[in-house]
């Protein structure tokens, strides 16, 4: 099914590496996650704790931890805190997304969803949202509090904007990059750049740790649709082609309706208007994908912000914090997880 795209070993390492840097605070920072999420409503602790546990990088906390270590924060718990905070956002977005997506699997497990209802579903993921801006206000820092809540609308709104254009084979490039940078590059970005708020950083290195989440979070999220078409479900947790079946334009898509005939946009035209699509419709646009090399070319339009944002960290003085997150920017291009 699909191109196989050799994976680089090293890739996984960085992630590994910076995981194995931040070992001891990442473990507080799970601590208190299942701290906020204690409820005395049942319900809510029993889907928190089934959620929690399908396991997840917990990327985005590396990168708040990361940033703040690379910007020379050291003294005090805030990175924990900020860490939780910016990792539950992503949680409660997840439980949304399972909602709006009607995902029944997510990393090998079934979702909330499918389990108790859409109803909780999101309701506990409102609760959870609720906890995230309960520690940004104890943590008291303004800027802070206005970049993470902004933040937290621009997911929302991301999704609305994927859902306006849910069905669109002829979804222009451009569309697509501002879905992806208000769904998944901006909480990329926010983590990053609180880590340089914790540390009182410049202005120029601010803007240098958002620049770096920002392409960062735009070259995973082009690399996590490409996987989709190629990937095996064990590495990446969800059925293959799950874009796909719920009629969600994607790069490697939109490339093959750029470079497609007539005949071929057509097709693609009528099965992504259709309410359900079949194997034999992702088999064809396989074949399509195939044809076009839609994968290598998304892949290459990734590597672009992979560039971007490793060299990002270039103001930065020589660091171990310092290599492991640009090594990184390698991994969201070329993870086998």
């Amino acid at each position: 099914m699909g191109s196989v795209i050799p994976l680089k070993k090293s890739a996984n390492s960085a992630y590994l590496d910076l995981k194995n840097l931040l070992g001891d605070k990442l473990v507080r920072v799970e601590g208190l996650i299942l701290q906020k999420l204690e409820s005395e409503v049942e319900l809510i602790k029993k889907m928190s704790e089934h959620h929690l546990s399908s396991g997840g990088k917990r990327l985005r906390a590396l990168l708040t931890l990361g940033s703040a270590k690379l910007s020379g924060y050291e003294v005090g718990d805030r990175d924990i805190n900020l860490a939780a905070c910016v990792e539950l956002i992503h949680s409660a977005t997840l439980l949304h997304d399972d909602v709006i997506d009607e995902s029944s699997i997510r990393r090998g497990l079934k979702t909330t969803n499918s389990i108790w209802g859409n109803q909780s579903s999101i309701l506990v993921g409102d609760y959870i949202l609720s906890r995230c801006f309960e520690i940004m206000v104890d943590d008291g820092d303004s800027e802070i509090l206005k970049l993470l809540s902004s933040t937290s609308a621009k997911i929302a709104q991301g999704e609305v904007l994927q859902l306006q254009h849910k069905g669109e084979a002829d979804l222009l490039e451009d569309t697509y990059l501002n879905i992806i940078n208000l769904k998944t590059a901006a909480l990329f970005s926010a983590a990053t750049k609180t880590g340089a708020c914790l540390a009182k950083s410049s202005e120029k290195e601010k803007k240098a740790l958002e620049s770096y989440g920002k392409n960062l979070g735009l070259a995973f999220q082009i690399a996590d649709d490409a996987l989709d078409y190629y990937a095996k479900e064990k590495l990446l947790g969800k059925k293959i082609g799950k874009d796909f079946f719920e009629g969600k334009t994607t790069l490697p898509l939109i490339i093959i309706f750029q470079r497609g005939n007539n005949e071929e946009r057509e097709f693609l035209l009528e099965i992504l208007k259709k309410e359900r699509r079949t194997e034999e419709d992702f088999s064809e646009t396989l074949a399509l994908i195939n044809k076009y090399k839609a994968i290598e070319a998304s892949l290459k339009r990734a590597e672009y912000y992979v560039n971007v944002s490793f060299d990002a960290l270039g103001i930065f003085q020589e660091s171990k914090e310092k290599r492991i997150l640009q090594s990184l920017t390698d991994f969201s291009l070329n993870r086998s997880f």
